[in-house]
């Protein structure tokens, strides 16, 4: 059973690139709520083991929209093959998923 809201999740290289990002997602109207924090990455690309600081993006959304916000951070980043994954909201106070679909599109 699919699920009506969604956090997305992507990381950023930079601050600058997370702030840029999460207005593109704002301004689109497609984000109800981005929070950034800084984490430290651990992962394997291209055979070598890389370790970098990074910003993650939780994105509060509507599934429908995952799509074009897939569009959107891959229109506006710097890596080749960003993250960019959904988790369905499988419950959550009623008024807070109600917000999420009043200030999207």
């Amino acid at each position: 059973m699919s699920s009506q809201y969604s956090i997305a999740i992507a990381t950023a290289s930079s601050k600058e690139e997370a702030e840029k990002l999460a207005r593109a997602l704002l301004d689109q109207g497609i984000a109800a709520c981005i929070q950034v924090n800084q984490i430290k990455s651990y992962y394997r690309w291209q055979g070598k083991v890389n370790v970098n600081d990074e910003q993650i993006l939780l994105i509060k959304c509507k599934h429908s929209d995952f799509a074009d916000i897939q569009k959107c951070i891959k229109e506006n980043h710097s890596y080749e093959v960003p993250e960019i994954i959904e988790i369905p909201i499988t419950a959550g106070l009623p008024e807070y998923l109600s917000w999420i679909s009043e200030v999207t599109r």
